[in-house]
């Protein structure tokens, strides 16, 4: 039975080299050695994957977690699940794409299967990363090697549509490869698969998957600013909006995370290099993008009625992921938010019990508090996220008290909060 690697161990690499082990022997490899040695210990910072079933599935020998090039050698699989982000002018940053097919292309061989996960615009895999595998192996494509795309469905913090619950997009450089992959991915993933007609087209689907949320999303987000202006609750908007049988159910927010807030602008970076500009999906991406910045104001004006002085005002913000009950901070907006806030001159202070704050300190400079917040301390609170820990809270004494209250979660009881999105 050919011997699997999955390359990167994140959110999407660790579930899906657990799964694989299953069945198959499977070598799960990642350049972090810090986070090889986390999982050789049985913790996963990500709490996509339990201790007691890495101990179990380490335990078993179907599984080695490795840092190094050379365990690659004997593999006939190779899955790339490495990030895909944007740079800071939001366009597609393929850098540790790249690394990771040069790390593959080094112990390439004849009839050997590359089958990518990372989200990637279309013709990617075969316009940039093929070349790459050719080039460093030596090897020729759908002669010496083939490649296939099966993009990640991954929903981090989610225990119940997990990997193996969500059905599977496959594809293959031949037919005869694609139905190979499809095989290879029906065998753990009990929704079954969906075998696209090609890799360009798997490949699309994945960019449209998430700008469709996305848009979604910006649309009630205009609706909460143009709201705000009319003194209307967005919420019972939408509440009202909803009992039509075909009104799809959409809350204003915060689009962060690694896939809604980054996968619209590789679609519409290879919309422009056809020569089109996308103006809905870019439309919606500056509303999202610009929510931030919306609630940090809203919540000075909020104090400014209250003849609160902004300048030295202690905010505490609950909340630094991009969704509840999760550690992952990619991509968050809540950042935008507390630099809103600071320019204001306000003393801003972020409490999440999910985040690591190693992670939060080298990535986005920021401080995390230690220990849980005493509520009564702050002039203004902002319920960013929805934490199981933050829901249980008890805010009837501080807004008795006159601090403000915002909930960008609409999570609370509207009579606990001075406004919400």
């Amino acid at each position: 039975m050919k011997k699997i690697a999955v390359i990167g161990l994140g959110y999407v690499g660790l579930p899906l080299a657990v799964a694989f082990a299953q069945k198959y022997v499977v070598v799960g490899y990642d350049i972090d050695s810090k986070r090889i040695d986390e999982l050789n210990t049985c913790h996963d910072e990500t709490r996509e994957i339990s201790g007691v079933e890495l101990e179990n599935i380490l335990s078993s020998k179907q599984l080695l977690l490795s840092d190094k090039t050379e365990d690659l050698k004997n593999c006939r699989i190779y899955i790339i699940t490495v990030p895909t982000p944007i740079n800071q002018f939001k366009a597609p940053d393929l850098k540790p794409l790249l690394a990771a097919t040069r790390t593959v292309a080094s112990v390439l061989k004849r009839g050997d299967r590359v089958i990518y996960e990372s989200t990637v615009y279309p013709g990617c895999t075969e316009e940039d990363c093929v070349p790459v595998l050719e080039k460093y192996s030596g090897l020729t494509y759908n002669i010496d090697f083939f490649c296939g795309y099966s993009p990640e469905r991954i929903n981090p913090g989610d225990k119940i549509n997990t990997l193996t619950a969500i059905k599977k997009v496959t594809s293959g450089s031949t037919p005869e490869i694609a139905a190979e992959i499809d095989l290879l991915y029906r065998s753990i993933i009990t929704a079954g698969t969906y075998k696209a007609p090609s890799i360009k087209v798997a490949e699309a689907s994945k960019a449209i998957e998430n700008a469709q949320r996305d848009l979604n999303i910006s649309f009630v987000n205009e609706l909460a600013l143009i709201f705000d202006r009319m003194e209307i609750d967005t919420t019972e908007v939408l509440e009202a909006a909803a009992t039509k049988w075909n009104f799809l159910r959409f809350k204003p927010g915060l689009v962060g995370g690694h896939c809604i807030g980054v996968d619209p602008y590789y679609l519409t970076h290879r919309a422009q290099q056809f020569g089109y500009n996308p103006q809905v999906i870019l439309s919606g991406r500056t509303v999202n993008d610009g929510m931030g910045a919306f609630v940090a104001r809203k919540v000075v004006k909020l104090m400014i009625r209250k003849d609160i002085k902004i300048k030295g005002a202690r905010v505490l913000i609950l909340g630094f992921t991009f969704k509840e009950n999760c550690p992952d901070t990619r991509n968050t907006k809540v950042i935008d938010v507390v630099n809103e806030l600071k320019e204001f001159g306000a003393k801003v202070e972020v409490y999440d019990p999910y985040a690591s704050k190693e992670t939060v300190k080298e990535e986005f400079g920021l401080s995390l508090m230690d220990s849980a917040p005493t509520l009564s301390d702050y002039q203004s609170i902002i319920v960013a996220v929805a934490h199981d820990e933050f829901l249980a809270m008890d805010f009837s004494e501080i807004k008795r008290k006159g601090t403000v209250v915002f909930d960008t979660k609409s999570c609370l009881n509207k009579d606990l909060v001075d406004s919400r999105l």
